[in-house]
């Protein structure tokens, strides 16, 4: 029993996360499920991958993380659970292997071949959250072994994604968006240590926008770039939207210059 996280691309209009719960419910009733977001953008694994890895970090050892954005489901790609080390202990993070776990302190990784811990060795097609990672999750919060799950991985087999590093240029930095939160935020790859004790401001598609240090130091509607929660340079619009009037995707480059 303990704590065991979902993450989806589900969202709330259909009964998906609804299901998983019940699966959960029914093996390990004492365990807490805590819903870090459904509202990731269908088979977007990139974002999927960067909430996760801002959230780990806030729950206690023998957490179980559930992230179920695969759209290789039903596909040959493996369903995977890998222990991560954290600063307050071990976790666990049950995924398909298409990325997701790119970046993380992967300790060692198990396929999940052992149909004893699934909810049906009928497997469907088209939804293991409910059938697989849902009940692994359960199973393991009960105690069962890692191990016990099925075959052992090479943790340097794993899929990666490409996920860009911000690059020294004489100016300052260029990076992109890698992410863009429900506000219409534009979060880069460029981490805070890199600006600090700096005056700076951001380019992003022929626009200048300067820095400050939060989003109320700008008039409403203004545009304005600042230091996010997550620990990253991004841009934002106080009062709205800077996804909107930037019209920006992931993806996008920025770049840094110091002032």
């Amino acid at each position: 029993m303990g704590v065991i996280t979902l993450l989806t691309d589900f969202g709330h209009r259909d009964s998906y996360v609804g299901v998983m719960k019940g699966v959960i419910a029914g093996i390990s009733p004492a365990s807490q499920v805590v819903d870090l977001t459904h509202e990731i953008q269908p088979q977007a694994i990139s974002a999927a991958r960067f909430n996760l890895l801002m959230s780990y970090g806030y729950f206690p050892a023998n957490t179980i993380h559930v992230v179920v954005v695969d759209p290789g489901v039903g596909t040959g790609r493996a369903a995977i659970a890998a222990r991560i080390t954290t600063a307050v202990g071990v976790q666990t993070v049950i995924v398909p292997d298409n990325g997701i776990l790119t970046g993380f302190p992967v300790l060692r990784a198990v396929a999940l071949t052992n149909s004893e811990y699934w909810r049906t060795s009928q497997l469907s097609h088209t939804f293991h959250g409910r059938d697989l990672f849902a009940s692994v999750a359960a199973h393991l919060a009960n105690g069962v072994a890692l191990d016990e799950l099925g075959t052992p991985l090479v943790v340097s087999s794993l899929v990666r994604l490409e996920v860009g590093d911000a690059i020294a240029t004489a100016q300052g930095y260029r990076g992109s968006i890698q992410y863009i939160d429900h506000f219409g935020n534009l979060i880069t790859n460029i981490p805070a240590e890199l600006l600090a004790d700096q005056a700076w401001q951001m380019d992003l598609g022929g626009h200048t926008v300067p820095y400050v240090k939060t989003y109320g130091d700008q008039a409403a509607g203004a545009v304005l770039a600042l230091i996010g929660s997550h620990g990253y340079g991004e841009i934002a619009v106080n009062g709205g939207s800077a996804a909107q009037v930037f019209k920006a995707k992931i993806g996008d480059p920025v770049a840094i210059r110091w002032t």
